[in-house]
């Protein structure tokens, strides 16, 4: 555990700056990765939120109707 350790810390205390070119395909590809991403979890969080909320009100809507044509039944 110590080598690991003082391994982790030389390495990560001796990087030095990389003069890298990154083009812009390169770019463009990482930022339709990053909005890609963003977007399924929206997705995720929509779909495990609005399609039990979509049934709840489904559920009240049909009660109502249902209450209303009793009422209309004994009405009439």
């Amino acid at each position: 555990m110590k080598t690991f350790l003082f391994s982790f810390i030389f390495f990560t205390s001796s990087f030095d700056v990389a003069f890298g070119y990154i083009g812009p395909g390169m770019g463009g590809g990482v930022l339709a990765a990053m909005i890609g991403i963003l977007v399924a979890i929206f997705a995720a969080f929509f779909g495990l939120l609005w399609f039990p909320i979509k049934r709840i009100l489904k559920k009240r809507k049909n009660k109502n109707n249902e209450e209303k044509s009793i009422d209309d039944k004994n009405s009439a």
